[in-house]
């Protein structure tokens, strides 16, 4: 079943388009109208006489598709990033093409700068493409640019601007002529293969600046073979003058992996006493539901019942499902079977890693002992019974759960740490061997600790030391990654909670990250049901020394208040935090995030503060993607475990702050949020 999912993920569909050497759903190097699929990340590498480029797509709807490219110049020692967006004006249609309109280079250098309006027709196994070009797809211009007639800003074009990474908006779709670009395409019946001939205008003119070569033509022809589901090779010969290969690779990040039947386990029902733990009484309702519930990976924190209402109030957590209604339906399940007779409903109080976010309000739906089956009409009846109230504390409650204090839990495995971009080698890694412990302590209150070991690292060959004019907060990295290749990342304590009804808390203390120590914390205020929600966090902090056995001498504090919107948009969540980062600049960061059925999370985030450009940098102000993927498909089992990773065009010190400890309690609890859970039980009684 795991291969299966997998294979699914990667399968590529006919309108998923082919990732161009410039990333872009397109031809060889010039874009097309045509988008992939809502949800898929397309990686690129394209390797040149001219170039050698590497790009991430994303199709963030279904009608917008966003590129980062990072392109390295072969004639001359330079590294550029950038930017691409591409919107959908409309699709196609029997007589009219599908027309989108792109902006190139939008933040970065400029070197790559260009737009257009491009429309795709098909023909039967034909793809026909046209498209108008400004800036390098103008080319030497073809006819006047019809917009200076609007303005005269658009009569000049200055791709000059400064230290990157700037919206450049005052050039776009400006230049005193315009050019055309337009390509076909062919896809053979009985083979994966299509076969692409393209006409493209750029001269190049960046390059043969310093000292590269011109075009000998704008043609250019290849074709672009399907290896397996989702793998893409293409082969072209490029202006009649080089070779190129480029090869692509399509992950659907929406793709629902096949469900798993529960793993049957032996319910407390069917067993004997001297079969059960110590201390576990198969006479006792609760010791049988909490025995049952923890083999299930779930919790069972308290729990009563109300003699006068008959309903049964139950805290549970979820250790080990990807999905909360999966663990609620679990929870349900195992509920019905060990209740007692005279329960009538059952309020399903959820605690999510520690905070107390609704309670579930569930009728009763099966005689006590009896596990039935119901049909998928039964199902969607009791579903659209299910209510969201608010979240609740039981006083006093009949049982609690005494978890086990005072014991370490271990965990061993293997990770990797990146570092991407630099001018002088674009990868940097780290494999490391990745110890981890988690004490559980009275009065809620856990003691969590990272131990790295190295295993194998290209850290030494880096020599470019920070040129930053701000306090160095981020930039030394380079120094962390060499000297404390092998030490202790994090040791700290934390306790989370909820005070009241959507108050939502967490306090932590001690060596925080690879860089800094410290102590903070956060508060997040969630009102029940709504879309919005508003949180404060601060902590003050010491820099680590390089080898991770002390300090430095900076210390700050950061300090934020955030607003949280659960957008009703294809998913996507979206906050904003105002504060002080860790070099004392103060500013504001805009984070933006999608998060799909199977787990997947992919967004972005930029931040301007009151650092000038010219003193943050190359790059101008920060900006970058996140990543998160889902473990449990390629486990095979439910696990919450996820590999999440940020990515940087580049490293600078303006806008900074502790990644995991400023603002971030409102994205751990997604999974369990009202909109989430609202969402999926709506679609259940469908």
């Amino acid at each position: 079943m795991n291969r299966a999912w997998l294979a699914a993920s990667l399968v590529v569909i006919s309108n998923y388009g082919y990732g161009s050497d410039y990333g872009t759903t397109g031809l060889l190097d010039i874009p097309t109208a045509r988008m992939a699929a809502d949800g898929t990340l397309t990686a690129t590498a394209a390797i040149q006489s001219r170039t050698n480029s590497y790009a991430l797509t994303y199709q963030a709807t279904p009608w917008l598709e966003t590129t980062f490219r990072y392109t390295g110049y072969n004639d001359f020692f330079y590294y550029d990033r950038n930017y691409e967006v591409k919107v959908r004006l409309w699709e196609e249609r029997d007589y009219i093409p599908q027309v989108a309109v792109g902006i190139r280079d939008f933040v970065g250098s400029g070197v790559e700068s260009a737009e257009y309006l491009v429309a795709s027709k098909s023909f039967d196994n034909f793809d026909l493409t046209l498209g108008v070009g400004w800036g390098r797809l103008a080319g030497k211009g073809a006819v006047s640019n019809p917009l200076k007639v609007i303005s005269s800003n658009f009569d000049s074009r200055d791709n000059d601007v400064g230290k990157g990474g700037e919206v450049s908006y005052q050039q776009w779709f400006s230049g005193e002529e315009i050019g055309f670009f337009g390509g076909l395409s062919y896809q053979f019946e009985s083979l994966p293969v299509k076969a692409m001939v393209e006409y493209n205008p750029d001269q190049y003119t960046s390059e043969v600046v310093q000292g590269g070569k011109s075009p000998a033509s704008p043609w250019t022809a290849g074709v672009a073979w399907q290896v397996s589901p989702g793998v893409t090779l293409a082969l072209s010969r490029q202006h009649r003058d080089e070779w190129a290969i480029g090869v692509s690779a399509a992950l659907n990040t929406r793709n629902i992996p096949p469900k798993r039947k529960p793993e049957y386990f032996k319910s407390s029902l069917e067993m004997r006493q001297d079969e059960m733990p110590a201390g576990v009484y198969l006479n006792k309702w609760y010791d049988r539901l909490l025995f049952d519930m923890e083999r299930a990976g779930l919790l069972l924190i308290e729990a009563n019942i109300d003699a006068e209402t008959e309903v049964a109030n139950l805290v549970i957590g979820n250790q080990s499902f990807s999905v909360w209604v999966d663990a609620i339906a679990r929870a349900i399940a195992l509920a019905e079977l060990h209740l007692p007779a005279n329960v009538r409903s059952i309020n399903l109080v959820i605690e999510d890693q520690g905070h107390r976010v609704h309670t579930l309000y569930v009728p009763r739906a099966a005689r006590p002992g009896v596990q039935t089956v119901r049909s998928s009409q039964d199902r969607r009846n009791l579903t659209r019974q299910l209510d969201l109230l608010p979240s609740r504390h039981l006083a006093p409650p009949r049982y609690e759960t005494e978890f086990v204090t005072g014991k370490v839990n271990f965990n061993i495995g293997v990770d990797n740490r990146l570092q991407l971009f630099d001018p002088d080698d674009p990868l940097r890694y780290q494999v490391y061997l990745k110890l981890g412990a988690e004490l559980r302590l009275p009065a809620a209150w856990v003691l969590y600790g990272t131990y790295a070991v190295d295993l194998v690292n290209n850290f030494d060959e880096i020599s470019r030391p920070s040129d930053s004019v701000l306090p160095h907060v981020r930039t030394d990295v380079a120094e962390y990654l060499r000297q404390g290749e092998t030490g202790l990342d994090a040791l700290y304590l934390e306790n989370r909670g909820t005070w009241r009804r959507g108050i939502h808390y967490r306090a932590f203390g001690g060596v925080l990250e690879e860089m800094y120590s410290g102590v903070g914390g956060e508060v997040l205020v969630q009102p029940h049901g709504s879309r919005l929600a508003f949180g404060v966090s601060a902590n003050w902090v010491k820099k680590r020394d390089f080898d991770k056995s002390g300090h430095l001498d900076y210390q700050t504090t950061t300090a934020f208040v955030s607003a949280y919107w659960a957008t009703p948009f294809y998913n996507y969540d979206v906050a904003v935090h105002m504060g002080r980062y860790l070099a004392k600049d103060v500013g504001a960061t805009l984070e933006v995030r999608r998060t799909f059925d199977n787990g997947w999370i992919v967004g972005l985030w930029a931040t301007l503060t009151d650092v000038p450009f010219d003193d943050f940098g190359e790059g101008s102000f920060d900006k970058g993607m996140f990543f998160t993927v889902p473990l449990d498909g390629i486990f095979g089992r439910n696990t919450r475990s996820a590999y999440s990773t940020r990515i940087r065009s580049i490293q600078r010190d303006g806008g900074q702050r502790l990644e995991n400890f400023s603002g971030n309690l409102w994205f751990d609890l997604r999974g369990s949020r009202y909109d989430a859970l609202n969402e999926r039980r709506e679609r259940m009684t469908k």
